[in-house]
């Protein structure tokens, strides 16, 4: 069932090229779960266009079957290179290999992310503190969570 839904998605998100898959789950007892993203992000339409796809395309006198179609949420983790594309000017919180930042994503390329952030620091010559604008360059291969931190 996993492979003709994969196939289903596959040929709607080819009339949809906006749109892109972030996780498909079929449970042993048919219980179809697929989460979508978009590069302008996701409607309610968008969500009923896909689940159409599918739905219509799979015979429930042969499967008993249930199907939910969402969009990826604000607070999940990132785990497309789209969505950090999409991203690019947002505050992410990052885990990696090499420590946690939190910063505006500024750019990425196919092998990497880069964050732009304040910190404070002793001032070289005196008392008190400075702030320091700083980057940090990391590998999206080393990356092990990064969520879009939303800011009121």
């Amino acid at each position: 069932m996993r492979d003709i839904v994969s196939d289903l998605l596959e040929k709607a998100f080819a009339e949809r090229p906006d749109l892109f898959l972030i996780d498909l789950e079929v449970t042993p007892d048919l219980q179809i779960r697929v989460t979508i993203d978009g590069d302008q992000g996701v409607t309610v339409q968008d969500c009923i266009e896909v689940s159409r796809a599918v739905e219509h395309n799979l015979d429930r006198e042969n499967d008993d079957f249930s199907l939910e179609v969402l969009s990826a949420g604000v607070s999940e983790p990132l785990s497309n290179q789209r969505q950090y594309k999409k991203n690019i000017g947002r505050t992410l919180k990052v885990s990696s290999s090499e420590g946690e930042f939190e910063g505006v994503l500024e750019k990425m390329t196919e092998t990497e992310i880069t964050l732009s952030f304040v910190v404070r620091e002793k001032k070289p010559i005196g008392k008190g503190y400075v702030k320091v604008q700083k980057e940090a360059t990391l590998l999206l291969d080393q990356i092990t969570k990064a969520k879009v931190m939303i800011k009121f």
